[in-house]
C-alpha cells in the first residue's frame, strides 16, 4: 500500500490528513473519514465514529505507524467506506509523508562517494566507511513535503539535492540483528538531502558534522510504500528533472549496506522508533555537484523513484538570516607563533 499526508483545510488553519493514494485510480482516500463512515455503517454514533477513526488515522504518520499492523488493516477496512472519503489525486496538496522523530542520513553508494570526493579534491573514501554505516542526523522539524516551497539559504551560493531512499521505520528496536530489524521497515520513500554544498566543508573540519549546510530543509515523500511492495531496493532505478529537463539517471544498485543492516547498525546501543527515518545516501549521480548543476530560485525539481513516484520541490526565494555570528579571536597558534591556516 501507500501511504501519505495531505493538508486539509480547518478554522484553526491547514491540518494533516493520513491518506491512502490509489495512484493507479487517480485519487487518495482520507483514511480518518472513510473509517467512520464504515463504523457508522456498523452502529457506531456519528460521535464515536469520527473519534475512533481519527484515533487510529491520526494527523501524526509515525503515531499512526506505531499502532502496528491494527494501522495497516484498519486502512484496508477503511477503503471499504471510501466513496465518501476520495479525494481527486491532483486536486489535493500534500505535506511532508512521515513526521520524523529522528532524521539519520547514511552513506552506502559508493559512485557518489567515488564522485564527490573527485569533485572536491579530496582523498580517497575513508576504509571506514566498509566497517561501519556512517550516518549524521539532521533536523526533522525542516522536513518539505511533495510540491512544498524550500527557502533558498541566503548563506550559499551552490544549494543542491541529493536523491536518496529514506528507510521508515515501523515499529521499536534496540540492539537488533539484521533479520529482527528486517521486520522493523514499515516502507520507503524519496529522501532528499538537501545541501550548501560552499558552507559544508567548512563545517566538516570542525569535526562536529554538518549543521547549516544540511539543517535548513530536507524533502520526505510523495508517500511512503510499503516494504512489502519494494522487496530489493537494489532494483529501483530513478531520475532528476530541473525544470522539466531531464539532466540525471540514477541507480540503486551497489550500496554497501542493505537496509536491513542500516537500521541494526543504528539500534546498537540505541533505540529506532516508529516514525524514524535512516537514508540510504545519495545515489550515483544524484546530486548536482557530481554533474555541475546547481539549484536557483525558482527551479522546480523533480526526484524519481520506481515504485514510489516523483518529489517535487519548488525552490523559493532567499531566506535572509538576521543575525551571523562574528568571527572571535583564535586562542592558540602553531611552533612557529603563527596562526593555523584555516
Amino acid at each position: 500500500m501507500k501511504f501519505g499526508r495531505i493538508k486539509v483545510a480547518a478554522p484553526d488553519g491547514d491540518q494533516p490528513r493520513i491518506v491512502a493514494v490509489l495512484e493507479e485510480e487517480g485519487r487518495v482516500v482520507d483514511l480518518a473519514r472513510a473509517y467512520a463512515a464504515v463504523l457508522r455503517g456498523r452502529g457506531a454514533s456519528a460521535d464515536a465514529a469520527t473519534r475512533i477513526g481519527r484515533t487510529i488515522f491520526p494527523s501524526s504518520m509515525s503515531q499512526a505507524i506505531a499502532a502496528g499492523e491494527l494501522f495497516r488493516e484498519t486502512a484496508q477496512l477503511a477503503l471499504a467506506g471510501a466513496d465518501d472519503a476520495s479525494l481527486d489525486i491532483e486536486s489535493v496538496s500534500w505535506t511532508v509523508a512521515v513526521d520524523c522523530p529522528v532524521i539519520r542520513d547514511s552513506l552506502t553508494y559508493p559512485i557518489h562517494m567515488q564522485h564527490f570526493s573527485e569533485k572536491v579534491g579530496g582523498s580517497l573514501p575513508a576504509p571506514q566507511i566498509f566497517k561501519t554505516p556512517p550516518y549524521f542526523k539532521g533536523s526533522p522539524s525542516m522536513s518539505y513535503g511533495h510540491g512544498e516551497v524550500v527557502p533558498y539559504p541566503s548563506y550559499t551560493s551552490f544549494m543542491d539535492w541529493e536523491l536518496e531512499i529514506g528507510i521508515i521505520v515501523g515499529s521499536p528496536g534496540h540492539n537488533l540483528t539484521p533479520k529482527e530489524a528486517e521486520s522493523r521497515i514499515f516502507g520507503y520513500t524519496i529522501f532528499n538531502d538537501f545541501s550548501a554544498r560552499d558552507v559544508q566543508p567548512n563545517e566538516m573540519v570542525m569535526g562536529m558534522g554538518p549543521q547549516k549546510s544540511k539543517d535548513f530543509a530536507f524533502g520526505i515523500g510523495p508517500w511512503i510504500v510499503t516494504a512489502d511492495e519494494i522487496p530489493s531496493l537494489a532494483d529501483l532505478n530513478g531520475s532528476v528533472r530541473l525544470n522539466g529537463e531531464l539532466i540525471s539517471n540514477c541507480t540503486a544498485e551497489g550500496g554497501i549496506f542493505p537496509p536491513a543492516e542500516l537500521v541494526a547498525w543504528v539500534s546498537v546501543s540505541d533505540n529506532v522508533q516508529p516514525g524514524d527515518l535512516i537514508a540510504t545516501g545519495t545515489l550515483g549521480n544524484g546530486s548536482g555537484l557530481e554533474i555541475d548543476r546547481k539549484l536557483q530560485p525558482g527551479d522546480v525539481l523533480e526526484l524519481q523513484l520506481d515504485k514510489i513516484g516523483v518529489l517535487k520541490t519548488i525552490i523559493g526565494e532567499p531566506e535572509v538570516a538576521p543575525w551571523w555570528p562574528q568571527e572571535k579571536p583564535y586562542p592558540w597558534k602553531t611552533n612557529d607563533g603563527k596562526e593555523p591556516v584555516a
